[in-house]
C-alpha cells in the first residue's frame, strides 16, 4: 500500500517539479527590439511596426467607439479592460507582471512579440545574428503567415470583416534583408 501512494505521489508531483524548475521567458518590448531592427540595411522593421495599425491596437480600445463595441457584445468593463479584446490588441496582455521587462510597455499594443514570442532568451545580439539559434531560443517564424495572422484576424474579433490576408500581410511584412 505505501509502495502504491509512493508511486502515486511521484507520477502526481512529477509535472509540477518540471514546471516550477524552467524558467519562464521574459518579454522585452518594442523598445528594445527596435534598437537593432530599425536600420535601412537591416529591413527598417521598426519603422514598418510604428506605421502600421498594429503599433495602434491598444490606443483603438481606450476610444469610446471601442467602449461602444464592447457593451453591445455585453461586456460590462471597458474594451481596454475586457480580456477578449486584450488578447488581440496588447502583447502578453495575461502575462505575470514579473515576465514583462522594466521596457515592455502595454501600450506598444502588438508588438514584435505578438508574433514573434517573448524575446529574453534570444534577444542578445550574438543570438539574433545566428537565425537557427534564435529560433533555437524562443524566436518564432512561421512558414504560414495566414496561420499566424488568423489568430486574431478572425471570425471571433467583434469588428472582424473578412479581407485578403496576403494583402494585409503586405502591409507588416518585414523581413530581414540577406547579408552580402
Amino acid at each position: 500500500m505505501l509502495k502504491k501512494i509512493f508511486i502515486l505521489t511521484i507520477l502526481f508531483s512529477t509535472p509540477f517539479l518540471f514546471a516550477q524548475s524552467t524558467d519562464a521567458i521574459k518579454y522585452v518590448g518594442v523598445k528594445k527590439c527596435g534598437m537593432c531592427h530599425k536600420k535601412a540595411k537591416d529591413g527598417e522593421q521598426l519603422k514598418i511596426w510604428k506605421n502600421s495599425k498594429h503599433a495602434q491596437a491598444y490606443t483603438v480600445l481606450t476610444t469610446e467607439k471601442a467602449d461602444k463595441i464592447a457593451i453591445e457584445k455585453g461586456f460590462t468593463t471597458k474594451a481596454v479592460e475586457t480580456p477578449e479584446c486584450l488578447k488581440c490588441h496588447v502583447t502578453a496582455y495575461n502575462a505575470d507582471a514579473s515576465l514583462l521587462d522594466k521596457k515592455f510597455a502595454k501600450e506598444d499594443g502588438v508588438g514584435c512579440e505578438s508574433c514573434h514570442g517573448a524575446g529574453g532568451n534570444y534577444d542578445s545580439n550574438k543570438i539574433m545574428k545566428d537565425k537557427k539559434l534564435s529560433v533555437e531560443n524562443g524566436l518564432l517564424v512561421y512558414a504560414d503567415k495566414k496561420e499566424l495572422c488568423s489568430k486574431c484576424h478572425n471570425s471571433d474579433s467583434p469588428t472582424f470583416v473578412a479581407r485578403d490576408m496576403d494583402k494585409l500581410w503586405e502591409e507588416i511584412k518585414h523581413y530581414i534583408p540577406e547579408k552580402k
